[in-house]
């Protein structure tokens, strides 16, 4: 059977997956992907992750189809690792997300209804609040929220948990305040010299201006990834007309760094 574009139908090409991974863990097998752990796979994990936002941003859908496949390498992986212990297996994580699926969009598959995209929302975070957890317990509102995301993008995340239960602004000029109010926290910290007291205020302020991004729908770390780009494309812009003198940065004033960057930054906006 083939899918379109005469492609293997998925469900051959993912069990040619399977038992390729099964093959490379077996004993006469690849002596590295033999001596992987649930832990040791977990930083391939996260560059794999990395690599495919960098193929979504780029726009390049090839690429984007070979990150995919890195990412699904790595959940074949660990679904493997599962088998091998009989805790687990691809199809036993193919089906916990499907069941998962069904049952927080009963407006698909069920009798429920939703009128936009803020009702599923709203419908998705009360069904998973009614849920239990392994232990039987009901799941708090801030339950499944890695510690280990990026901090602006985890801040975001914890923020957007309690606006859906109502714990929020009302206005985005009391969100400004907010911010206003943190930045002279900061400063008055910053002329005290404490520097436990600056750390605090500091985490406050980007917490803070975190929050002003997401009350306005826009993700706060994807933000700070745009004006790093543009920074890093300025400065290195500034660096090569420094260089083209015959000088590097080091042995410029910032007079003369200012007015090349000033020159980059009228030249990008076209003035």
């Amino acid at each position: 059977m083939k899918g379109p574009a005469g492609t293997p139908a998925p469900q051959g090409a993912v069990a040619r997956l399977i038992e390729t991974v099964r093959r490379l863990r077996a004993p006469d097998g690849c002596p590295w992907d033999r001596e992987q752990t649930h832990a040791s796979l977990k930083p391939f994990l996260l560059e794999e992750c990395h690599e495919l936002m960098e193929a979504i941003d780029s726009g390049d859908t090839a690429r984007m189809s070979e990150e995919l496949g890195d990412v699904l390498l790595q959940v074949a992986l660990h679904a493997q690792l599962l088998n091998e212990n009989e805790t687990g297996s691809f199809d036993s994580v193919a089906e916990i997300i499907a069941d998962k699926l069904v049952r927080r969009h009963p407006h698909v598959f069920a009798d429920a209804s939703a009128a936009d995209s803020s009702e599923v929302t709203r419908n998705w975070e009360a069904i998973k609040s009614a849920e239990s957890d392994s232990d039987g317990n009901r799941r708090r509102i801030l339950e499944g929220v890695p510690a280990s995301l990026p901090a602006l993008q985890r801040a975001q995340r914890v923020q957007s948990r309690a606006a859906r239960v109502g714990f929020d602004w009302e206005r985005h000029e009391d969100v400004t305040a907010k911010v206003d109010e943190e930045l002279r926290e900061t400063v008055a910290a910053i002329e005290s010299g404490v520097k436990e007291d600056m750390r605090e205020e500091i985490g406050d302020l980007l917490f803070a201006v975190t929050n002003l991004a997401r009350f306005h729908g826009i993700q706060a770390e994807e933000a700070l990834h745009g004006t790093t780009a543009k920074f890093t494309r300025r400065l290195q812009e500034v660096e090569r007309r420094v260089r083209a003198s015959g000088r590097e940065l080091s042995e410029s004033t910032l007079e003369e760094m200012d007015g090349h960057w000033k020159a980059v930054k009228r030249e990008e906006r076209g003035a």
